[in-house]
């Protein structure tokens, strides 16, 4: 085929949400990035601490607009067919500077999470992996249109997760980890590609492609 003729590869942002340097799910990121990019695709990887940007506060918005670090997310959001994050579990939820991160970058219109897939997974030292707060994050998300992968991937005991090559210790758990990422993979690219097989969900009723952006950041 020839070169201008073949599609080019899907861009995935992918990005921890610990901003702890040597937090587990830093780790995380970079195995899920290393496992997308040797399936093809191009990958955009970051860390939230990358996106600096105070508690949402109305009053600073109306003030000053949206913070640098909220626009800079928001590109990176804009540029890429779909997003993973490795999120930490804090109280069985969802740790603040990534509710945080969305509630701003949900007030840029259009917000960027309606047209996109997402995958989540986690990393934690508890035998539950982070997955409560995984299935916090989901409704957030979820509300504001993404399409959340339905299979998340969650490492428990995640302080002895990992060999020295920064593989997952236990062989079943990297091919799981593996066909995950290449089935989400490949339903990014059915969406991306194949415009018969495209679905866009709304959140309300009624709520069509180029209707207002819902203010949902406000309380």
């Amino acid at each position: 085929m020839p070169t201008e003729d073949r599609p080019r590869p899907l861009r995935v942002l992918v990005f921890g949400a610990a901003l702890r340097a040597g937090s587990a799910n830093a780790r995380l990121a970079s195995l899920v990035a290393r496992l997308i990019a040797d399936a093809g695709a191009t990958v955009d990887h970051a860390s939230l601490r990358e996106f600096d940007m105070p508690l949402y506060d109305g009053d600073i918005e109306t003030a000053d607009g949206l913070p640098e670090g909220a626009l800079a997310l928001h590109g990176r959001l804009e540029t890429s067919d779909a997003f993973v994050i490795s999120s930490p579990e804090y109280n069985a939820s969802v740790p603040g500077v990534l509710k945080n991160a969305v509630d701003w970058v949900s007030r840029v219109q259009p917000q960027p999470f309606k047209t996109k897939h997402a995958l989540l997974v986690s990393a934690s030292p508890s035998l539950m992996g982070g997955n409560r707060g995984l299935w916090a994050l989901r409704i957030p998300l979820e509300h504001l249109g993404t399409r959340v992968y339905p299979d998340m991937f969650s490492l428990a005991r995640a302080h002895e997760g990992f060999t020295e090559a920064g593989l997952l210790a236990d062989p079943a758990l990297q091919r799981r980890l593996t066909e995950t990422v290449g089935a989400f993979l490949g339903l990014v690219e059915a969406d991306t590609r194949y415009v018969c097989l495209r679905r866009r969900w709304y959140e309300f009723l009624g709520d069509a492609t180029g209707a207002p952006v819902t203010q949902r950041a406000e309380g």
